[in-house]
């Protein structure tokens, strides 16, 4: 008897947090947390998944025609989505599904189990050409963004499905580029305090696209994605006033992204510059997107007073986790300084391969 083995990573934006849902670039890396579902053949006609670590139990018929999709039903979402892919099941599996990855810390726990699900589902039932890793994170992007109109951009899953550090142009010229630094001494501390997601995110999108529509009222052929930071306050002069805080943390992020971006470049990295732009790209997240939280502002300070390069909130907001950039030796001290300052956890984060997917006898 055969099982498949389809394991996900978790994920860390290191820069171009918010920046997706507007086209711009993102650096993300896989990181060594994983979602890990291991599937067994069964002699019914169902789905029969058990989620342990929350406690859960479900069972999905392989004819069932469903209704309205349930919010965050990501189960239901992919077998619609495959089934445009000529995807369809044609019988069961028990489906046990694990996880490292902290739950609702800003670490992509939802997008690493919907990629692990679609790889699961194609392995079993589709076309070998869709299991590649850009095929398995575009459709896990429908999945989960589009199937739902939600407010989300392509980062989680690109970053899941392909691995490493990545460069991903997320507008109309979709490409990416693996970046093969050797990044090291990333450390993450989950602050315990649950993330806010869709409801901070279309607050956020809704907003910056505000200010860049009326931008784009007022300057002939404004484009974000050629925009200067140097022009920043000749266009804040077209800007509302309430609103003028999300046009440039769009165009400060964009920036810092970009400088990253050469910085990753570098014939050496240089991990005081990528430290030092991880706090310019905090500042646009922390004092005008507003996304941080009182513990998440503790422990972040603690880590740069305990010698860090480096620290930012990753993810949406309103909670979840930070990413701290650590000297060589330093990581110990700048551990227990955070702790100290009330993370709920703490782990040294190596990047990560990517999703992958497994066959092997039982």
């Amino acid at each position: 008897m055969e099982k498949i083995i389809s394991i996900a990573p978790g994920r860390t934006c290191l820069f171009g947090d918010h920046q997706d849902y507007l086209g711009l670039p993102i650096i993300a890396c896989a990181i060594n947390k994983h979602i890990t579902l291991t599937a067994k053949k069964n002699n019914f006609n169902t789905f029969q998944i058990d989620l342990p670590d929350i406690n859960t139990k479900r069972t999905i018929g392989i004819y069932d025609k469903f209704g309205i999709l349930e919010k965050e039903d990501f189960f239901q979402s992919t077998l619609q989505v495959l089934k445009r892919y000529n995807c369809t099941p044609n019988h069961g599996y028990n489906i046990h599904i694990t996880g490292t990855i902290p739950i609702n810390s800003g670490t992509s726990s939802s997008s690493a189990l919907v990629v692990a699900w679609v790889q699961f589902l194609i392995k079993a039932f589709g076309d070998e050409a869709l299991l590649t890793p850009e095929k398995v994170s575009q459709i896990a992007f429908e999945a989960e963004v589009l199937e739902f109109n939600a407010p989300g951009g392509k980062m989680d899953q690109y970053s899941i499905g392909l691995g490493n550090i990545i460069y991903l142009e997320t507008g109309n010229d979709f490409s990416y580029q693996i970046l093969k630094a050797p990044l090291t001494n990333l450390i993450m501390a989950d602050s315990g305090v649950p993330k806010e997601t869709l409801g901070l995110l279309k607050q956020l999108k809704t907003n910056a696209w505000k200010a860049i529509e009326e931008v784009k009222d007022k300057v002939p052929n404004f484009n974000l994605n050629t925009a200067k930071i140097e022009d920043l306050q000749r266009y804040l002069n077209h800007v509302s006033d309430d609103i003028q805080p999300y046009f440039e943390a769009a165009l400060g992020n964009f920036d810092v992204t970009k400088k990253a971006l050469a910085s990753f470049k570098k014939e050496k990295l240089d991990l005081v510059e990528i430290g030092d732009l991880m706090n310019q790209h905090h500042h646009y997240l922390k004092n005008l997107l507003k996304i941080t939280v009182p513990k998440i502002d503790i422990m972040i300070d603690a880590a740069i007073g305990a010698g860090a390069l480096g620290a930012k909130i990753v993810g949406s907001g309103g909670g979840g986790s930070i990413a701290v950039l650590s000297p060589k030796h330093k990581e110990k001290e700048i551990s227990k300084a955070i702790l100290n300052a009330g993370a709920k956890s703490i782990y040294i984060a190596k990047i990560d391969e990517g999703a992958r997917i497994s066959v092997t006898n039982y």
